[in-house]
């Protein structure tokens, strides 16, 4: 299977942001029913009007930092921290003198509603399928890609 690469971040954003933006440049990473994944780009004195979405959303700061609003609630964010958007609440983000970037990843309600109880039996929506706990394995050692420079005597790094 070969490697799908998304391109976002400077040279790949919209210069407009999503609809009720101000001094947003943004780019969606994907969207499916699964959800959507997308980084925005704030400038400075930049925001996202306050607004309702069906969806729950987690708004991750990856850097600089601004102002977050959910609810009647206000707080500052910065780099490193994530804050849960809720569906159907209220919610904002906004920057004064600063910049920041953050990556937001929205779920679609028939995800969230699933409870998630082992042993438990679950009514799904038509064409919808519970998350499940994922059961990972190491992969086996790898070769070099021919092409690749051998190692300097350093283990794992390259010359």
């Amino acid at each position: 299977m070969p490697i799908e690469v998304r391109r976002f971040g400077v040279g790949h954003r919209r210069p407009e942001g999503p609809p009720g933006t101000t001094g947003i440049e943004g780019q969606v990473i994907e969207t499916s029913p699964s959800g959507v994944i997308a980084e925005l780009a704030f400038g400075r004195n930049a925001r996202i009007t306050p607004h309702s979405n069906p969806n729950a959303s987690w708004f991750i700061v990856i850097e600089g930092g601004g102002w977050v609003g959910v609810g009647d609630d206000r707080t500052r964010v910065q780099a490193g921290e994530a804050v849960a958007w809720p569906a159907d609440v209220v919610h904002a983000a906004w920057t004064e003198g600063t910049h920041m970037r953050a990556i937001v990843v929205e779920f679609p309600p028939p995800m969230l509603a699933l409870p998630v109880i082992e042993g438990e039996a679950l009514e799904l929506e038509p064409g919808t399928r519970p998350a499940t706990r994922g059961e990972g394995r190491l992969a086996p050692p790898s070769r070099p890609a021919p092409d690749a420079a051998p190692p300097d005597g350093v283990e794992g790094e390259p010359r």
